[in-house]
């Protein structure tokens, strides 16, 4: 029996990410840690306008990474 695992939440973003960017998200993970003293929206804001990322993007990552980092 096989089970197709459907990963859902922000990780769910993660292959369009790395293709659509050309960089593992580890990658958008420590540009994220170099403004880890921002708000959830100043984060996303740094990654669309100095990265050029999309919103829905840009919004993932750092939701992903926020409760990763509080876990």
């Amino acid at each position: 029996m096989t089970t197709d695992i459907k990963v859902k939440g922000p990780a769910s973003y993660f292959p369009s990410i790395e293709k659509n960017y050309g960089k593992p998200v580890a990658h958008w993970f420590e540009v994220l840690d170099s403004v880890q003293d921002k708000k959830h929206m100043e984060q996303v804001a740094f990654l669309k306008t100095e990265h050029k990322i999309g919103h829905g993007h840009a919004n993932a990552l750092v939701a992903y990474h926020k409760a990763r980092r509080k876990a």
